[in-house]
């Protein structure tokens, strides 16, 4: 069973407080579903601006927070309920910057016999998710199944997963589409991916904000939901949705709100200023925050959070041209009696 598209909602969150505190607020504006083949895809990464230095910074300070963010956890939650609507039990999985992405208990909840490979950005991540894996001599916990893998994302990883799962991290990748072809050449025919981000209406108000002070965008361009449904058709996948859904995070103070976010990651936007802010900087800004008080007095910031899913098809052979196929595909054909169908 394939899920239907969810509608999006408004979650509102008092910061201090836990996932249990969340109210929603139902909406039905943000589902997409994709069926013609993509026009634009191929060009959005390189219209995007994007500072690979900065963002490898960000990564660096967040593997060193004692956990992931609150907010990745939380959107991880999320996803797991839409994963309990597919019947698919996946033998194999590979959790995408696994560490970050604050999911592996629900992975492990929801599928807990299957292979996971955890895959890291880097060294520092990979160690913190070997640590987390790894199983002392005496726990039963685990046994009679493989440990789980942990691999960097530059590694030459084995495909024929049926599940890829990436959570909260394809907004700090350089050229998303290519990393949805990576994944696609991953799955094994009929599996999945899953995946979610920042939109752009991520932290709005806080751009509008700068925008009234006349400073830079405190934030890089993220991309909207329509534009992943495309990438995902030019990779090759089938049936992709997506869909997106409204977080208001609420602070009692502006210095709360400034802590959290520092939290959430940094600016990585390409020409952001360089160096340490001055003092009548910060005085300004808190002052400017205050703007941002709602009815009940708190500051309130959105996060728009985009998701999406897509299936592997069997490959499409066409007659008047020679076509590859993957062992490992040309195998699960077999399995599952299919042939592919031509054009």
């Amino acid at each position: 069973m394939r899920p239907s598209p969810q509608p999006s909602q408004t979650a509102q969150r008092l910061a201090g407080a836990n996932a249990g505190d969340l109210s929603f607020q139902p909406r039905s504006d943000g589902t997409a579903q994709y069926t013609a083949p993509s026009m634009a895809a191929p060009s959005l990464a390189a219209a995007r601006p994007f500072d690979d230095v900065a963002t490898e910074a960000a990564l660096r300070r967040l593997a060193r927070q004692p956990s992931p963010p609150w907010l990745h956890g939380e959107v991880a939650r999320r996803m797991g309920e839409r994963l309990e609507l597919i019947r698919m039990k996946p033998e194999r999985l590979i959790d995408w910057w696994s560490h970050l992405g604050a999911g592996s208990d629900v992975l492990e909840r929801i599928y807990p016999k299957a292979q996971r490979v955890l895959v890291e950005p880097g060294p520092v991540l990979r160690a913190r998710s070997a640590a987390s894996v790894a199983r002392p001599w005496w726990s039963t916990r685990g046994w009679g199944r493989a440990a789980p893998e942990v691999v960097l994302d530059t590694d030459d990883l084995r495909g024929g997963a049926q599940l890829v799962w990436a959570n909260m991290m394809l907004h700090a990748v350089a050229d998303p589409p290519a990393l949805f072809e990576r994944w696609e050449r991953l799955l094994a025919i009929d599996g999945f991916v899953m995946f979610s981000c920042l939109g752009p209406g991520t932290l709005k108000e806080l751009r509008d904000l700068y925008r009234r002070l006349g400073r830079p965008a405190p934030t890089p361009d993220f991309i909207d939901m329509h534009d992943l449904g495309d990438m995902m058709v030019a990779a090759g996948f089938a049936d992709p949705v997506t869909d997106q859904e409204t977080l208001s995070l609420r602070w009692k103070d502006p210095e709360a709100l400034l802590r959290e976010l520092r939290v959430l990651g940094r600016n990585t936007r390409p020409g952001r200023p360089g160096g340490l802010h001055s003092r009548h900087w910060r005085v300004e800004l808190i002052e400017a925050l205050e703007s941002l008080r709602g009815d009940d007095g708190s500051l309130g910031l959105s996060f728009e959070i985009a998701y999406g899913h897509a299936f592997k098809a069997a490959p499409r052979l066409r007659a008047d041209r020679p076509t590859t196929v993957s062992l490992d595909d040309m195998r699960a054909l077999v399995r599952s009696g299919k042939r592919s169908p031509s054009s």
